[in-house]
């Protein structure tokens, strides 16, 4: 049985980078230019999503190909192509759809959408469908806790999910539709997504046209916190720089709470009393006056239990 975390490292196929052609290899080079000279390793994360883009999953070839391109060896790519879950280790259809089964959404029927959606597609968790079509997975969590249950097709939300528009959304995606997502941009193909994360926009009015990302839910918080006057701690910001902070204030806070995080703490050098040395931090506390402690009592000898000794000091 294979491993599936394991199953991209193929020790007999060490994997070869010249599958990739010109127009992939011009791609790799975009990204690296992104980085620093001499960093270019990082540009790991986006060049394994081009990789996707072109293959749809992570090959032994894209490790070799991002390992050529990158300077690193393939046990370093594949370490990080197994670690994170958006690099797909077999064939990822047209469209992804994850279902989010963590706690939230689990709870209102995220788990019942999922165990139907298996049963509809008659694939287990990431199965893909025999037409190429679906791939689906169970995720731990997608971030839109306010819309529970959520699923999303290729990252893009499909909110407030129950089981029958769960499989009205498949159907329409086997059946060569593409539903408009709840938020978000329309739906593309996953190479298409994958491409996008990597960077490339090529046709970014058709593909990520702008759309609506938010809504009331998401909203709530933020009005009550208007409603009641609350603002959350945050370090105050000079009109003269975007990254000095303003001298701090003795104005009280708005809701009338403190917090440790309301201004940048004083140090030595913004603090006059608060100085390395000794005369700067003011006159050392007296130490507490502690009479000797007596010997312990001889073999034979019985004392009275007591919590302080008659000329011992609870006074500190």
């Amino acid at each position: 049985m294979t491993n599936f975390r394991t199953s991209v490292i193929q020790l007999d196929r060490p994997g070869d980078p010249s599958v990739f052609d010109d127009a992939a290899r011009a791609d790799a080079a975009a990204i690296i230019a992104r980085y620093p000279e001499g960093q270019a390793r990082s540009a790991l994360l986006p060049m394994l999503h081009l990789v996707q883009s072109v293959q749809s999953q992570i090959t032994p070839d894209g490790i070799a190909f991002c390992a050529d391109q990158l300077g690193l060896t393939k046990a370093q790519v594949a370490a990080v192509a197994t670690f994170y879950t958006m690099y797909k280790r077999t064939p990822t259809g047209e469209y992804l759809v994850s279902v989010c089964t963590n706690t939230l959404c689990g709870v209102l029927g995220g788990d019942e959408i999922f165990a139907a959606l298996k049963d509809e597609l008659g694939i287990g968790n990431n199965g893909t469908t025999a037409d190429g079509k679906i791939t689906l997975e169970h995720a731990e969590c997608l971030a839109a806790c306010d819309y529970a249950p959520v699923v999303t097709v290729n990252y893009e939300f499909f909110d407030n999910q129950t089981v029958g528009s769960a499989r009205t959304v498949v159907s329409q995606l086997r059946n060569g539709e593409r539903p408009e997502p709840t938020r978000g941009a329309p739906l593309c193909s996953f190479k298409q997504i994958s491409r996008q994360i990597a960077g490339f926009f090529d046709d970014e009015n058709a593909i990520a046209a702008d759309a609506n990302g938010t809504g009331v839910p998401t909203e709530v918080g933020v009005k009550l916190a208007l409603d009641r006057g609350e603002t959350a701690p945050s370090y105050a910001v000079s009109s003269g720089s975007s990254s000095t902070p303003a001298p701090a204030t003795d104005a009280p806070h708005p809701s009338g709470q403190t917090s440790a995080h309301d201004e940048p703490l004083t140090t030595h050098k913004s603090d006059p009393n608060g100085g390395p040395t000794a005369e700067a931090k003011g006159p050392a506390r007296p130490a507490a006056k502690r009479s000797p402690r007596k010997a312990a009592p001889k073999a034979g000898e019985t004392t009275e239990p007591t919590l302080f000794s008659d000329d011992e000091s609870t006074e500190d």
